[in-house]
């Protein structure tokens, strides 16, 4: 039987004080709203939480695709689309008084729609309560539908995010259900349909890629037109998930960093601790 790897010391750092996160807890809890920080126990959500900030998740807590790297349940989400969530998601980043909204979701391939119209009621009621917020959404491949694309992207977001997440020899074990040349599809869609748009990925590293694969994934999100990378360790957030097969160290980060910026990324964060919701706002304006 396998265990989890001892955590080196890069990995390590104590959390914020619980009574920190108190307000944005009870706010989502209020509003009846699922973050991706609790769901995929993202090592951040402490300090997120407690400097008043965490990423929506829409369209339920239960995912139709069982990725081995992700602690979202899996199984036929029971509900439809709740009319409501858009207003609840409005009132909640009112109430955050954030500057920079990121909304994700989970799969939902039961959905004749794929959830795309939903997602576009969520972006609209945004936009339109929050006019001046940066509008950033980390969405599904809606398994390569152009009109459901369509849909997310005639609403108006501001940064459109589909993680390609691991290197091409990797999908087959990591994430069976998706499609490497089909999330590269999706990238380069949303940026030929309007070149304006900001269009952003990331990647995991330590689930035993190469460098030599990792530099051909970001070559290849840039010839799809991709402008803004993230790229971060990855950590089991359960038992059960794909093992860590190595920890990078904080220096190869950096050399990653700067690889990806000589293959002509306007915008990279890389390191230990970054996902490609956390500190959105800082890696959009160029501060992260």
């Amino acid at each position: 039987m396998q265990t989890q790897r001892r955590l080196p010391p890069w990995l390590k750092r104590p959390l914020p004080r619980s009574v920190g996160q108190k307000p944005v807890d009870n706010l989502l809890d209020q509003q009846r709203l699922v973050t991706v920080c609790e769901e995929a126990n993202c090592p951040n959500k402490a300090q997120c939480f407690t400097h008043g900030t965490a990423t929506f998740m829409i369209l339920g807590d239960t995912c139709t695709r069982a990725c081995r790297f992700c602690s979202v349940k899996f199984g036929r989400p029971p509900a439809p689309p709740d009319p409501q969530e858009p207003a609840r998601l409005v009132h909640a980043a009112l109430a955050m008084r954030l500057e920079h909204v990121v909304i994700t979701s989970v799969d939902r391939d039961d959905l004749p729609d794929g959830g795309s119209g939903h997602w576009a009621a969520v972006i609209r009621a945004v936009r339109q309560a929050m006019p001046q917020a940066v509008v950033e959404v980390l969405v599904p491949d809606f398994q390569g539908r152009p009109d459901q694309m369509d849909t997310v992207l005639d609403a108006g977001p501001h940064v459109f995010n589909h993680n390609l997440e691991v290197v091409a020899s990797l999908y087959r074990a990591i994430q069976p259900q998706k499609n490497y040349a089909r999330s590269l599809d999706v990238l380069r869609f949303a940026k030929q349909r309007n070149p304006q748009l900001t269009t952003k990925s990331g990647l995991m590293v330590g689930l035993g890629e190469t460098r030599q694969e990792l530099t051909g994934a970001m070559r290849d999100l840039r010839q799809a037109g991709v402008d803004m990378l993230t790229v971060g360790q990855y950590l089991r957030p359960e038992p059960g998930l794909a093992e860590v097969v190595r920890y990078y160290r904080p220096g190869e980060f950096a050399e990653i960093k700067a690889e990806a910026l000589a293959l002509g990324f306007g915008k990279v964060a890389a390191g230990p601790f970054v996902r490609s919701s956390y500190n959105a706002k800082e890696q959009f304006i160029g501060t992260a």
